[in-house]
């Protein structure tokens, strides 16, 4: 599943993110940065992640996050197939 996203713009934008030094700032960069609907969709998308980590149904998934099952799949897929991106990001809140 795996895809080569990395790119100048990208190295760039990472870069940016690591930057941010508090939630404040990371606010404010994502604000400007993206709309409130990609946002939003990012944030139902790294929730449905912490469910499927803890082997909630899609049906459970759904009703707490309002996501479609279309996305539930895509997030599963990218969880169990991708980079190990998610795992990664919630282990390391886990942490804290």
């Amino acid at each position: 599943m795996s895809r080569d996203i990395r790119s100048e713009g990208m190295d760039k934008l990472c870069d940016a993110l690591l930057s941010m030094k508090n939630r404040d700032e990371m606010y404010a960069f994502l604000d400007d940065l993206c709309t409130v609907k990609e946002l939003d969709a990012m944030g139902q998308r790294f929730m449905v992640a912490a469910l499927l980590q803890k082997n909630e149904t899609y049906q459970k998934i759904a009703k707490e996050t309002g996501a479609s099952t279309a996305t539930i799949s895509r997030v599963n897929r990218a969880f169990t197939y991708g980079n190990d991106g998610y795992a990664m990001a919630l282990s390391r809140i886990e942490e804290k």
